[in-house]
């Protein structure tokens, strides 16, 4: 850093770990490097303890802490509940900046309102964003008539983004559509930071797991629920392993949908397929995409978020199979190839597992791994984020 440059001030909020969110995953890859370039503290989330292994060089503050003078506040906002107690902030003095990790924020806006018994709020937020429609649909939810697609059709994001300063996201897609949306408001656009694994060793990691040598590994990672594509993934494993193809489907991760995803197996006879690990510690983890020879990310629809998982794959060069919309269509081909979302899904994967191990299959790892260092190091995050608070200081 460069000595005569006054360090930006930074007072970070964001769940932090041990809470199990990607967020939360994220700030721990990003804060260490970020307080080496800039002065940061850390506001404390409510009910929370640091971890025995917090950093000491992170100064915690209280959650109601204030921002000082010349302090920019960094929020981090994500569309579950665990970015609640940020909310309020959204709104004081001072320069306040959101980090943007969902596009849609309509379960964000439900846990704000709705889930504190408030449907007022919710119709008036929604009418504010949505206008009439919005306020229908309100309407309609308060006698219990609500749609599966009815938070991606209505994402709520003027909500909480109309007061602040500035917003940073995470891809083209997501930075052209709050442009459009949000035509006064500066936005920035940084690559999602995920940590280097380092050396990975894709043996080993296989030995621990029980996997052969000789099985297609495909991997799927992180908090497990129904519109993650299970059938989609569960129907393509089936198909792949009918025809030969020694294919082992590994979850790495919890989720509501576990015992679901076991019965399907079962019912699917796809049971002796299928490997679950249950929830990883963040010690162990972020080596064990080397094991998967396939990543695979198919949430349908999709809040519109740069997918952690996606780019943990990356990091191992190991390339992912993608729902083929939006934001995951920037990457390239060989890195993702893509799932068309519906029925067809299923048979495309099988054919994408059957081709593992062919000569080319090798490139597409390397092409994974140059996506990744492209943009989504920490310390290029890091550098990228103070470019952006730079120029709105």
């Amino acid at each position: 850093m460069d000595p005569h440059v006054k360090p930006a001030r930074i007072l970070w909020g964001s769940p932090l770990p041990p809470t199990r969110s990607g967020v939360a995953d994220y700030a721990m890859e990003v804060l260490p490097d970020l307080a080496r370039s800039a002065t940061v503290r850390v506001l404390r989330p409510p009910d929370w303890t640091a971890p025995a292994d917090w950093p000491r060089d992170l100064d915690l503050v209280p959650t109601d802490a204030a921002a000082r003078p010349g302090e920019i506040a960094l929020l981090h906002l994500g569309n579950n509940p665990y970015h609640l107690w940020l909310l309020d902030r959204l709104r004081l003095e001072g320069r306040t900046v959101v980090v943007l990790h969902d596009a849609v924020l309509h379960h964000l806006l439900v846990e704000s309102t709705l889930g504190l018994g408030d449907q007022t709020a919710y119709s008036s937020a929604l009418a504010s964003a949505h206008g009439r429609a919005g306020q229908a649909l309100a309407a309609a939810r308060a006698v219990g008539i609500e749609g599966h697609l009815d938070p991606f059709l209505f994402p709520a994001r003027q909500v909480f983004l109309d007061s602040v300063n500035a917003v940073c996201v995470h891809s083209r897609w997501a930075e052209e559509l709050i442009r459009r949306e949000l035509p006064e408001v500066p936005v920035g656009r940084v690559g999602l930071a995920v940590a280097d694994p380092g050396p990975t060793y894709r043996g080993a990691v296989r030995a621990r797991l029980g996997l052969r040598p000789d099985e297609v590994v495909l991997m799927h990672l992180g908090f497990l629920t129904p519109e993650k594509g299970l059938v989609e993934i569960l129907t393509g494993v089936a198909a792949a392993n009918a025809s030969g193809v020694p294919v082992r489907l590994v979850v790495v991760g919890e989720g509501r949908a576990m015992e679901t995803l076991r019965r399907a197996a079962n019912s699917a006879g796809v049971e002796d397929c299928l490997v679950v690990t249950g929830w990883v510690e963040a010690a162990d983890f972020p080596g064990f995409p080397a094991a998967a020879d396939l990543g695979i990310v198919f949430r349908t629809p999709s809040a519109g978020e740069t997918s952690a998982a996606v780019l943990r794959f990356f990091a191992c060069s190991v390339p992912v199979a993608v729902g083929g919309v939006r934001q995951f269509l920037e990457w390239p081909e060989p890195a993702a190839p893509r799932l068309t979302p519906g029925p067809s899904a299923a048979a495309e994967l099988a054919r994408i597992l059957a081709r593992v191990g062919e000569p080319m299959w090798a490139d597409r790892g390397t092409s994974a791994r140059r996506c990744y260092e492209a943009s989504h190091r920490p310390e290029q995050a890091v550098r990228d984020i103070l470019a952006f608070l730079s120029t709105i200081a």
